[in-house]
C-alpha cells in the first residue's frame, strides 16, 4: 500500500512538473513550438532531444535550458522520495509519452525518433 501511495504522489508531482515545463518560456521559440515543428522530442532518458541534428542554435539552447530545469526538478523529486535520478526520469518519460500529442516525436526503445 505504501509503494502505491508513494508512486501516486510521485506521479502527481511529475505531472505538475511536466505542466510547469510546458509553460511557454522566455525564448522566441517555445518548447511546444519546437516539438510541433519536429525539431525536438521526448527522449527515453526523460530529457528533450534534438530530432534534427542541424537544429538552429536557438533550438539547441532551448533544449539545453529545459533539460537543465528538468534535471534540477528530477533531483528534487528523487531526494524527496528516496529514488534515483534515473528512476524519476524514467517516470517522467512515461508521463511525457501520455502527454505528447499525435504527430510529435518520441524516442523508441532502439533510440530512433518516431512520431506518436
Amino acid at each position: 500500500m505504501r509503494i502505491h501511495t508513494m508512486k501516486n504522489a510521485i506521479s502527481k508531482t511529475l505531472l505538475l512538473a511536466c505542466v510547469l515545463l510546458l509553460v511557454p518560456m522566455s525564448f522566441a521559440l517555445t518548447l511546444q513550438e519546437a516539438k510541433k515543428d519536429g525539431l525536438v522530442g521526448e527522449q527515453r532518458s526523460g530529457y528533450i532531444g534534438l530530432v534534427v541534428e542541424s537544429a538552429p542554435a536557438e533550438v539547441v539552447a532551448l533544449a539545453r535550458d529545459v533539460n537543465n530545469q528538468r534535471r534540477e526538478l528530477y533531483q528534487q523529486i528523487a531526494r524527496q522520495n528516496n529514488l534515483t535520478l534515473e528512476q524519476v526520469a524514467a517516470l517522467a518519460f512515461d508521463k511525457a509519452v501520455e502527454a505528447t500529442p499525435t504527430g510529435q516525436f518520441l524516442q523508441n526503445a532502439s533510440g530512433s525518433w518516431v512520431k506518436k
